[in-house]
């Protein structure tokens, strides 16, 4: 369930469909148990602490944009914001790094910290409609693949049907950034 689900919600994403926070919702819940298991704590962290609570928030601000569940708007990132995101997130993620490496039982603590900063990154540039999010969900497929795929070497029994969800994702990003570029295009006059 945890692969349709999530296969669900990322393509009503690109899509800019509004439904995609519903599934999110039980996609967040139903991964942080596999990332427990795993000994993932940042991923289990992220998902039970940010995205479910997103996923609510999220309903609530795209539904005053959305005509018949699709969105209607997509904005464009100054070069100077992006910029300042970017770098942002680079010392986000060797804080939480550090930290996440001081747990005996953390695996890949740089990787999951990686992962996390990267997906709150681009959750909230989806909130507020930035078409850039899709190069930070790219980012964080590359590297949620790579984390799966050290763990599927370890040995976890979960690791096979994560490297699928998260290689869907990353062809779903792929597709997301093609067709925000679209929307936002349409209004090209909205940057921010």
């Amino acid at each position: 369930m945890v692969l349709l689900s999530g296969i669900l919600c990322v393509v009503l994403a690109a899509k800019g469909n509004i439904l995609n926070y519903s599934f999110g919702l039980f996609n967040s819940c139903a991964y942080a148990w596999i990332c427990y298991n795993n000994g993932l704590y940042g991923e289990m962290g992220l998902n039970l602490l940010f995205f479910v609570p997103t996923a609510l928030i999220g309903m609530l601000l795209w539904q005053k944009h959305t005509k018949e569940k699709q969105l209607q708007q997509a904005y464009t990132l100054r070069q100077a914001y992006l910029i300042l995101i970017i770098l942002s997130n680079i010392g986000c993620i060797a804080i939480l790094g550090y930290l996440l490496a001081q747990i005996p039982t953390q695996n890949t603590p740089y990787i999951d910290a990686t992962t996390n900063i990267l997906a709150i990154t681009a959750t909230i540039l989806m909130l507020l409609r930035f078409k850039e999010q899709w190069w930070f969900y790219i980012t964080l497929n590359i590297f949620s693949i790579l984390m799966w795929a050290i763990r599927t070497h370890d040995g976890s029994g979960d690791g096979a049907m994560m490297l699928l969800m998260w290689s869907a994702f990353l062809i779903n990003a792929i597709y997301g950034h093609y067709n925000w570029n679209k929307l936002a295009q349409s209004y090209s006059n909205s940057s921010y």
